[in-house]
């Protein structure tokens, strides 16, 4: 009897203490969403929305359109602008064997960025042996099967329990097509290098896959990822930061606060490598598209975007992670993926 009452009282004890909790998350979330702050509850907001499993939590305390209404103050304006391939001399910088990392901070994020001169060394590596798997690998190890000195993770893929085989949209390695299936991917940029080693943003939507091939092909893509361009009240997507030195405008923050991926590349052909934290990290929420493009302007970039980002966000230097998932699970390295654009070794 002793011992079904100390059961009891333990139960109990949980039962109150996760009452206690709830009612304090809830709590915290009608602060944020009706609080004084209206730029806290703007980045709860889109910052929860660009997550992958916790975007029912805005929900929760408020309707579609005021959700929809957030959104929109806190999105990238639309950006058309073509690419200026003479703004970019590949051949500019004499120092082909410079690499560089450096540590980068800012309020709600901390982030470290790989600085390649020669934008010939930056590659795209890939799971793929002919076919595409059911899981796929760290960023280490996409890293070190390549014989590379370093990488970031790449484009968008299938992470649903982090299974991370098979890509999504489009994967182009060493000129040849791995994987082209644009279909039901809202606005899709094509993401990488062309045979010149020039730094492509490409925007594909609404095209099928035999007018992706005829991109590829007139481009001369040798490396290339997918990313999305969406901003409704399920995500807030976007690509192009800063396009023949144009930065692009945007409503607020641009964007959530978040673990972010982005590439760039400056006037010499050196490429831009960056990767930040977010999530509660170290205590950080993240960086938004405002600190992406202030960052990619003050290194330098002529043009740059943003790749895939979140718990996949992750990079790896000359033989150790120094940036990894910001999930529990894996906290010390990074999710499992398909594609990771990598730094050749010299």
């Amino acid at each position: 009897m002793k011992v079904l009452k100390y059961i009891g009282k333990f139960f109990s004890f949980v039962g109150i203490f996760l009452l206690v909790l709830l009612v304090t998350i809830y709590s915290a979330g009608l602060i944020f969403c009706y609080g004084p702050s209206e730029h806290a509850r703007n980045l709860f907001v889109t910052t929860l929305l660009e997550t992958g499993q916790m975007k029912f939590v805005v929900k929760l305390f408020m309707s579609d359109k005021k959700v929809q209404a957030i959104v929109d103050s806190n999105s990238m304006a639309s950006f058309d602008e073509e690419m200026d391939s003479s703004l970019i001399n590949t051949e500019g910088n004499l120092d082909k064997n410079g690499i560089e990392l450096v540590e980068i901070s800012g309020s709600t994020y901390f982030a470290k960025m790989i600085i390649v001169n020669d934008p010939a060394r930056v590659k795209l590596a890939t799971i793929y042996d002919g076919s595409w798997k059911t899981y796929g690998v760290t960023l280490d190890k996409l890293v070190n099967d390549a014989d590379a000195f370093a990488g970031v993770n790449g484009g968008l893929y299938y992470s649903n329990g982090n299974a991370g085989g098979k890509p999504m949209g489009l994967v182009v390695r060493e000129g040849k097509i791995e994987y082209n299936s644009p279909a039901g991917i809202r606005g899709m940029h094509l993401v990488g290098f062309n045979e010149d080693n020039l730094l492509k943003v490409i925007d594909l939507s609404g095209k099928n896959a035999s007018e992706v091939e005829k991109v590829i092909k007139d481009e001369k893509i040798r490396d290339a990822v997918a990313f999305q361009e969406e901003s409704s009240d399920a995500n807030n997507h976007f690509v192009k930061l800063i396009i023949n030195g144009e930065a692009r405008e945007f409503n607020g923050s641009g964007s959530g606060a978040n673990p972010r991926t982005a590439i760039g590349q400056r006037a010499d052909g050196t490429v831009l490598l960056l990767v930040t934290d977010g999530r509660g990290a170290s205590g950080h929420l993240g960086a938004t598209a405002s600190d992406l493009i202030e960052i990619m302007q003050e290194y330098g970039a002529v043009n740059a975007a943003n790749i895939d980002g979140g718990s996949s966000s992750s990079m790896y230097y000359d033989g150790k992670y120094e940036m990894t998932s910001v999930t529990l699970y894996y906290s010390n390295s990074s999710w499992r993926l398909p594609t990771g654009f990598v730094v050749e070794k010299r």
